[in-house]
């Protein structure tokens, strides 16, 4: 049976450490000058500013593109009434919850088209493709790049393993995997680990 093509961003799971995640996160801004509109899943890096917000100090931040150095994973947003939005919508004013933990480790799809990553792709690196995401779920479109699994150390995700789920084919064989197939994934090209440039 397919694995149901429904990408949901990445999404926090595990530490490298193989403790559970504790949903340890921090409160970043994204001004309403910012015209992109941000998912929860979606990786963003430090736009190089910040705001003062009632009394207290937020660094910005904004939606990353593939090839990026990368602040971390939105995992929701504060919410400024009853009828704040559950993504952020673009031009406005929001509070990011971001997991930017550079040890937290990420569940996320693969592509739905093309040739498969496979279970021996583990320990490759791999680029991620961005999509707008959801308006009704608030979540994001963002997915594994299934065409760029790659020894290459620049690329933004480091696949450490398969997820397994009765809700997941992984495929035939660890050879052959299958489209639409879920990774645990980290984030290879983290804004807080060494030998980074600073923004």
């Amino acid at each position: 049976m397919p694995n149901s093509n429904i990408p949901l961003g990445l999404v926090p799971k595990v530490n490298m450490g193989n403790g559970s995640y504790q949903g340890k996160v921090r409160q970043y801004s994204v001004p309403a000058s910012d015209t992109s509109a941000i998912y929860i899943g979606d990786l963003v890096k430090l736009a190089g500013t910040a705001q003062f917000i009632n009394g207290a100090t937020f660094t910005d931040i904004a939606i990353a593109a593939s090839g990026d150095v990368f602040v971390g994973v939105v995992v929701g947003f504060l919410a400024d009434t009853r009828d704040s939005l559950l993504y952020r919508a673009a031009s406005t004013q929001r509070i990011a919850i971001v997991c930017d933990d550079p040890a937290a480790l990420f569940e996320v799809q693969q592509g739905n088209s093309g040739t498969a990553v496979t279970a021996n792709d583990i320990g490759l690196n791999v680029n991620v493709t961005v999509t707008a995401g959801s308006t009704v779920t608030g979540r994001s479109g963002t997915v594994i790049d299934n065409t760029t699994e790659a020894t290459t150390n620049t690329l933004d995700l480091k696949i450490v393993g398969m997820v397994n789920r009765a809700d997941m084919d992984p495929g035939t064989a660890v050879g052959t995997g299958a489209l639409a197939s879920r990774f645990l994934v980290r984030i290879n090209r983290h804004q807080y680990v060494n030998q980074i440039a600073g923004v």
